[in-house]
Order: C-alpha cells, then sequence, then structure tokens
C-alpha cells in the first residue's frame, strides 16, 4: 500500500515524541498491515521515552495497546482477512523453536521481539504486526475501551494468576491495570485492598467507587492481612511494604517491567513462606482467556482519549499521575484531549 502515514516517533530517550510523516509500511508474509484506530498509553512507553528500558530501536514509533483493523494480510497469514478488527499486545513476536516457546511460556522466549520497543507499534496511523499475535476483539467494545485491555487488562489478568486465588488481595498502584483487574477480581467474589501514593484523595475514592473495601495510601497496613497483593507501581519500596502487608503464605506479584531497586529489609517479613514473584509480559493463551473473559465480567474500561498529535501530553498526563483509569490515542478523528469517557 503505497503513500505516507503520521506516526509519533522517538529519536533519542528523554525526548519528546516528534510528529513525521512516513511511509506506509509493507507487512511481510507472516504479517498483516493494520490501520489503527486507537492505541493505549502505558507506564512501559513512559519507561521507553524516559530511557529507563535502555534498549530499543531507534528511531521508534512507541505504542503496544493496538486496536486497528487488517487492511492488507502477508501471503502466508489464514484466519485475518481485510476489515477484521484486532487488539495488538506488547508480545510481538517469539521465535516458536526454544525451550520456552515449546513449552507454553513464549513470554520467555530467548529472542522475543516487543511492540513499540524493537518493533515499530501504534502510535502511528498504520502498523504492521506478525498474524499470530493478533486478537480478534470482543464486538461489545468500542476502539478506546478496547485499547487499555491489551496490556493493562492482559498484564493485569496474568499477574492475578500467578497470585493465586486467595479472597483478599491487594493492589498497589491504582492506574489503568488495576482499574480493570479489581473489576476481574470482583467478578471472582475477591476483596479488594487499594492503596495509592500518600495523599491521592481522589484515586482511593475512584477504587471504592469500583468495589474496593478499602483503600489508602501504600504506606499503610491493610485493615485484615492480604492473600496476595499485586505491585503496578514501578516503586521498588513497595515490595517490603507488600510483604508486610501479606499473610503466612502470601505472594507479592510484580506486575511491571521495570521498577526502581527494591531495598534491603529483614529475613523476618519473607519468612513463613510468603513469596515474590514477577510477571514477564503475557501469553498467547492470557490474550485468549482475558478477552472471553472481558465481556462476561464485564469489565469497563474508563478512558481519557488524546488525539495522535497530542501523545506527548497524554505521557506527560501519565507520568504526573493525572490519567484516572487509562490515557487511550483515538485515531479515528473524533477524540478530544483530556475527555473522560465511563461506558455505562
Amino acid at each position: 500500500m503505497a503513500g505516507t502515514m503520521r506516526a509519533m516517533v522517538l529519536h533519542a530517550p528523554g525526548q519528546p515524541l516528534r510528529e513525521e510523516h512516513l511511509p506506509i509500511p509493507e507487512p511481510g508474509p507472516e504479517q498483516v498491515l493494520l490501520k489503527v484506530h486507537a492505541c493505549a498509553v502505558c507506564r512501559t512507553d513512559l519507561h521507553v521515552v524516559d530511557g529507563e528500558l535502555t534498549q530499543p530501536k531507534l528511531p521508534l514509533v512507541p505504542g503496544h495497546e493496538i486496536v486497528a483493523t487488517v487492511v492488507t494480510p502477508g501471503e502466508r497469514v489464514r484466519g485475518l482477512v481485510p476489515g477484521t478488527r484486532v487488539g495488538v499486545p506488547w508480545l510481538g513476536w517469539s521465535c516458536g523453536q526454544c525451550r520456552f516457546c515449546r513449552s507454553e511460556r513464549e513470554n520467555l522466549c530467548d529472542t522475543a521481539r516487543f511492540t513499540g520497543y524493537d518493533l515499530d507499534g501504534g502510535f502511528a496511523e498504520y502498523t504492521v504486526a506478525d498474524a499470530r499475535f493478533c486478537f480478534p476483539l470482543p464486538s461489545s467494545y468500542r476502539d478506546v475501551e478496547a485499547a487499555p485491555l491489551m496490556c493493562a487488562g492482559l498484564i493485569g489478568f496474568r499477574s492475578l494468576r500467578m497470585a493465586g486465588e486467595g479472597p483478599r488481595l491487594g493492589l498497589y498502584g491504582f492506574g489503568a491495570a488495576a482499574h480493570i483487574l479489581i473489576q476481574v477480581a470482583r467478578h471472582q467474589g475477591r476483596k479488594v485492598y487499594a492503596f495509592t501514593r500518600k495523599g491521592d484523595v481522589e484515586g482511593q475514592a475512584f477504587a471504592r467507587e469500583l468495589g474496593a473495601v478499602w483503600a489508602g495510601g501504600s504506606e499503610q497496613l491493610p485493615p485484615e492481612p492480604l492473600d496476595a497483593a499485586i505491585l503496578f507501581a514501578p516503586v521498588g519500596a513497595l515490595v517490603p511494604a507488600a510483604l508486610r502487608a501479606v499473610d503466612k503464605g502470601g505472594v507479592v506479584v510484580c506486575g511491571g517491567i521495570h521498577m526502581s531497586d527494591i531495598p534491603a529489609f529483614p529475613y523476618l517479613v519473607l519468612w513463613e513462606e510468603r513469596v515474590v514473584r514477577s510477571v514477564a509480559n503475557l501469553t498467547r493463551l492470557d490474550a485468549v482467556d482475558f478477552l472471553a473473559l472481558a465481556p462476561r465480567v464485564p469489565v469497563r474500561t474508563e478512558v481519557q482519549r488524546f488525539p495522535l498529535a497530542s501523545a506527548n501530553e497524554a505521557l506527560r498526563a501519565l507520568r504526573e499521575g493525572r490519567v484516572r483509569g487509562a490515557a487511550v490515542l483515538d485515531l479515528t478523528g473524533t477524540g478530544e484531549s483530556l475527555h473522560r469517557e465511563r461506558p455505562a
């Protein structure tokens, strides 16, 4: 497909994205060319742009929570015809041959490539993606509503699986992922305790609106011990704080790809069979299972829409903690910067 497209491009970490006109990419034999309708803005994008994830391809089109329709499938692609609406997540390619791929742990693939990091992503009018990592989306979600499901939703869902089945769940950092995950956890009958930055009264009220039985600052202990805690805030000091909050045998799951250093802490807070573990990316099975579950809950995403040209504004709002729910770039031309929308 000849022609050019608008894209927001990162040329060096720490610099603002530049709006540019680039050639529309051509899909390879196992790829699809996609017309992007929406792309959520993730904290991982912030880590890339700010240089905390240190090895992106440059120049780079960020963005890995993509909602798009198939324009042109590659010659070896089957099952994705033009017009099919799909979501594209962070994990954009795996080799299929290493021991991790062969054991259904492709999220740990030795040579994995990631959308919006190793591969150009969705902060553009068009992108290409490996057909294996394009997932049909539930029709009940509009484009901007579906975009946060592709990372905030998927990573939260995998983190919840890693947290076990205990009924008392703590969520540290109440942003895009937590506002989705609390709905899934409540659907499963769990009690959710929300932890925010100290003094974040608005975030705590938001958590209570979504059904948290308690909300407070991350420096506080919950009113009862937790069975598990999931950390979405990239703050290493929250690991020992969460360990103190979980009961014997409790699990602390670090859900982010980047975190500041974890400070030293006494063995006593880990003792009694408490567990600390990380979550890396997602598998295709996670995507299939979560996208089937989300409309049954039903998960409702709250979004702030920004036009493509305002990607830097969206990143700044996320960096400053001014996003309620998820920030989404709306490429349909109908979104307005900072417009809040919550589906009925």
